[in-house]
């Protein structure tokens, strides 16, 4: 296949997965999905190698490309299945986010399988939103092992009855896992068109001639960092359970254009929420090692053929079950990427930004009164790290999640709260040559009773600079004037308000 051939290939089986996630959002009932875009769509080949994805969310796309190959090859496929899943353990991240699994057949063959996953706000937890302050995996929510969820074409309604039957808000659910059967559906069908037109086994050499093209830019690039070792340790700060200051080490050993990424060092899991499946430590390394591939580099399993990852079992970046995991999809995936920057920085002290945010600063809420019950989830923008090359944006969304903010007008029309401030949060970015971005201000009013849960990070360690630029300001959480912990759970009332006010961006360089 000549350069130009394949470049149309794989311009053509990214535009499959952008359509998917069109569908998707068009056809959700939440405002998680519709205006968020808390999902993802990929697609990949009958062994579960990833073959292309949509600029979607890079925690979930680089753990289903880790974990799709052992789900698909515990199962005896046919036309017309589609299998859910949300289990960490088994493939997932946490359990909010499922995932709707379908394969491809061309004649009788297996020739691919077609994936999405979205975060679903209400997946069964005690606590609204379904990121609880948790201990155990099963406090978290319905834990779905691979369950075929459609048989040759037809949804299984025992099965669905099953999902929804501890969700408080079940026709919002059927919508959201209704769309997400449309968008496979919406995958199979034109991938189906494509590889039917291209034949078997041309679709089949046109991969891999994809994955090898991947695999020689990712050694190209790996090799632009110097040869040898680098480390870094960073520190989340608690677990929500009166653990504090939890260690994540990293050595990188970087030899002939590949990488060995070792987590030696890092703490053992935790009694909180904050652990890691291997999956979404797997997702963050494949995440920062994309950076520093050309933008053209194919989203495929070759890109990921000279990253080798190492981490003692379990410990906080490769948990075991029952380990609760709720928020280390979201705040330890972010300090992994930090602690990889930080050993990069070493290497590549011009290439390599100071520390973001540091934190996906969540918060859930609802309430499951019998008549004004809702659910809703939300991730809050903050500080990007300065670099040599300039200084960091302000109020954005960094590293592991590229959601949107949901609009006021949104929130308000949906939900029985007020927003009574969203700025920037001036002068909380380092200062340096380059200034760090500065953080967000999100002060919401409760205009009925309601519980949430905040899972935070960087409110005791700041963001660090590089070059000897300073920190970005430590985030604060407040409830009435009175500063939270960084990890809580707790009953709002009428009339309270809440102040997240998110981390700056570290600076970079030594400012006169």
């Amino acid at each position: 296949m000549d350069a130009i051939d394949l470049s149309i290939f794989s311009s053509r089986i990214d535009a499959i997965c952008e359509e998917m996630g069109v569908v998707l959002r068009r056809t959700a009932f939440s405002p998680n999905i519709v205006d968020r875009l808390d999902f993802s769509c990929a697609l990949f080949d009958a062994q579960g190698g990833l073959c292309a994805q949509a600029a979607h969310i890079p925690v979930h796309l680089g753990s289903m490309a880790y974990a799709m190959g052992q789900i698909v090859s515990r199962f005896t496929w046919q036309q017309g299945d589609m299998m859910v899943v949300n289990d960490p353990y088994k493939g997932g991240t946490h359990l909010p986010d499922v995932t709707l699994i379908a394969p491809l057949f061309v004649r009788g063959q297996l020739c691919a399988f077609i994936a999405n996953r979205a975060h679903h706000a209400d997946i069964g937890a005690d606590t609204p939103g379904s990121m609880p302050v948790s201990t155990r995996l099963d406090e978290e929510g319905i834990v779905i092992s691979p369950t075929r969820l459609l048989s040759d074409g037809e949804l299984d309604e025992a099965v669905m009855a099953r999902l929804l039957a501890k969700i408080r808000h079940s026709a919002q659910a059927r919508g959201d896992f209704t769309a997400q059967i449309s968008a496979n559906r919406m995958g199979i069908e034109r991938l189906g068109v494509l590889v039917t037109g291209m034949g078997v086994d041309a679709f089949q050499q046109a991969l891999e001639a994809l994955n090898d093209y991947a695999e020689r830019l990712a050694i190209a690039a790996i090799k632009t960092i110097p040869a040898g070792e680098y480390s870094a340790l960073d520190y989340m700060d608690d677990d929500g359970l009166g653990t504090e200051n939890i260690p994540i080490h990293v050595n990188l050993k970087i030899e002939n254009g590949r990488v060995i990424v070792d987590f030696a060092g890092t703490a053992t899991q935790v009694n909180g929420n904050i652990n890691c499946p291997l999956s979404v430590t797997a997702a963050a390394v494949y995440y920062v090692f994309r950076c520093l591939m050309p933008d053209y580099t194919p989203a495929c399993e070759g890109s990921f053929r000279p990253v080798t990852i190492c981490a003692p079992d379990a410990c906080l970046v490769n948990a075991r079950y029952p380990a609760a995991v709720a928020a280390g999809n979201v705040e330890t995936s972010t300090r992994i990427v930090d602690t990889l920057l930080a050993a990069l920085a070493e290497a590549l002290p011009q290439r390599i930004p100071a520390a973001s945010h540091g934190s996906m600063n969540n918060l859930a809420m609802g309430s499951s009164d019998p008549q004004y019950g809702w659910d809703y989830y939300e991730t809050i923008g903050g500080g990007m790290g300065a670099s040599a090359s300039g200084p960091g944006l302000s109020g954005v969304q960094t590293h592991m999640t590229n959601t949107l903010n949901t609009p006021i007008e949104v929130l308000e029309k949906h939900f029985p709260i007020r927003v009574r401030r969203y700025a920037i949060r001036q002068h909380s970015g380092g200062k340096g040559v380059h200034d760090g971005g500065h953080g967000l201000v999100r002060e919401i009013e409760f205009l009925r009773p309601a519980s949430i849960t905040l899972l935070t990070e960087r409110r005791s360690n700041p963001p660090p600079g590089l070059a000897s630029g300073q920190a970005g300001k430590p985030g604060v959480n407040s409830l009435n004037g009175k500063v939270l912990a960084s990890k809580v759970s707790m009953d709002v009332g009428i009339g309270d308000y809440l102040v997240i006010k998110t981390p700056g961006g570290g600076g970079w360089g030594q400012s006169l």
